[in-house]
């Protein structure tokens, strides 16, 4: 941890190639039912701060001017499989 702050490489960097055998290993067996969206090698290293900027991304509102189109977003998000 120590040498990956002062010069960018080393333990992230094999905790990514790690990662991205993971989930290939994941996505080789994979129901596509079950989890539509393929594995990510960041999904096997839960301790990266890039999953954590992810997860900070994924938790902010996403509000629109228009009331209507709000709505149709918000209908999109809680029924994805309906046409509307």
């Amino acid at each position: 941890m120590a040498s990956y702050q002062l010069d960018r490489r080393g333990g992230h960097y094999d905790d990514l190639r790690a990662g991205t055998i993971a989930s290939m290993l994941a996505n080789i067996n994979r129901d596509v039912k079950v989890r539509r969206d393929p594995f990510d090698a960041l999904d096997f290293i839960p301790w990266n701060e890039v999953r954590e900027l992810r997860e900070q991304a994924k938790n902010e509102p996403i509000l629109l001017d228009d009331p209507d189109a709000q709505s149709e977003l918000l209908f999109s998000k809680m029924f994805p499989n309906r046409n509307a």
